[in-house]
């Protein structure tokens, strides 16, 4: 397991999430998206499943970010099924540093993603990275909120 050091001197780490981490996931998953949480089963799922690509953000012993790739090698598309950066630490490069390394490894030549409408940081922090909208998903998230399709082309 190789680990990425982010921010030089801010002691945040990334490296391979695995199942041991199903807990401080499931925590993260609830202070990010509230409303869209995932429930345990699902989280266990991105954990294990070999097609996943997951990363995790640690400051010391600290889940402070997550990110995970589904690989669709039939659809010759990667999805980022979920990035969560704690609100404490977002706009430190977190976010832009888990998208760089999931990105590195994707040998497809596409990256998509969903999005909910209104959450605006992440949109913006997508299209910084050259992702563009290229569908809206009608009343796809809890409370009726559209879904944004992002994609990306990879060279």
């Amino acid at each position: 397991m190789s680990v990425h050091k982010i921010l030089p001197g801010s002691g945040i780490t990334i490296e391979t999430a695995t199942w041991r981490d199903l807990k401080d996931l499931h925590q993260l998953e609830k202070v990010c998206f509230q409303l869209d949480a995932w429930p345990l089963l699902d989280i266990m799922g991105v954990l294990t499943i070999p097609q996943i690509i997951r990363y995790k953000a640690a400051d010391q012993e600290n889940l402070v970010g997550f990110i995970a790739m589904d690989l669709r090698r039939s659809q010759q598309t990667a999805w980022i099924a979920t990035l969560a950066v704690l609100p404490d630490y977002r706009k430190s490069g977190i976010g832009s540093s888990l998208i760089r390394i999931c990105e590195e490894e994707v040998n497809l030549p596409k990256i998509r993603l969903s999005v909910r409408q209104s959450n605006q940081p992440a949109i913006q922090l997508y299209q910084k990275h050259g992702y563009q909208q290229i569908e809206v998903w009608k009343k796809y998230y809890k409370g009726g909120d559209n879904a944004l399709v992002f994609e990306k082309n990879i060279q």
